[in-house]
């Protein structure tokens, strides 16, 4: 009975140093920026993916920001929605 106490104390104590030896999460890199979103994700300029929107090009800010308005105004007002 003791030995299986002793065990189970000796298995706690263990478990919190392993808590201990954790490695400091830090950005040894420095900030990184992110592109304009309106620039795409591909590596060429009429790269797109399956979700791009029909009819926008990569690199477009106007047609972006358009496109951002329509989906503002019809997705998310349910005053125009049927």
């Amino acid at each position: 009975m003791k030995r299986a106490a002793c065990l189970v104390v000796l298995s706690a104590a263990a478990m919190l140093l392993a808590a201990c030896g954790e490695k400091p999460q830090t950005n040894a890199e420095g900030v990184k920026l992110d592109a304009a979103p309106w620039t795409g994700t591909g590596a060429k300029a009429d790269a797109g993916t399956a979700f791009t929107a029909s009819g926008w090009k990569v690199g477009d800010k106007a047609a972006w920001e358009q496109q951002l308005k329509t989906r503002a105004q019809n997705g998310q007002n349910d005053y125009t929605r049927n």
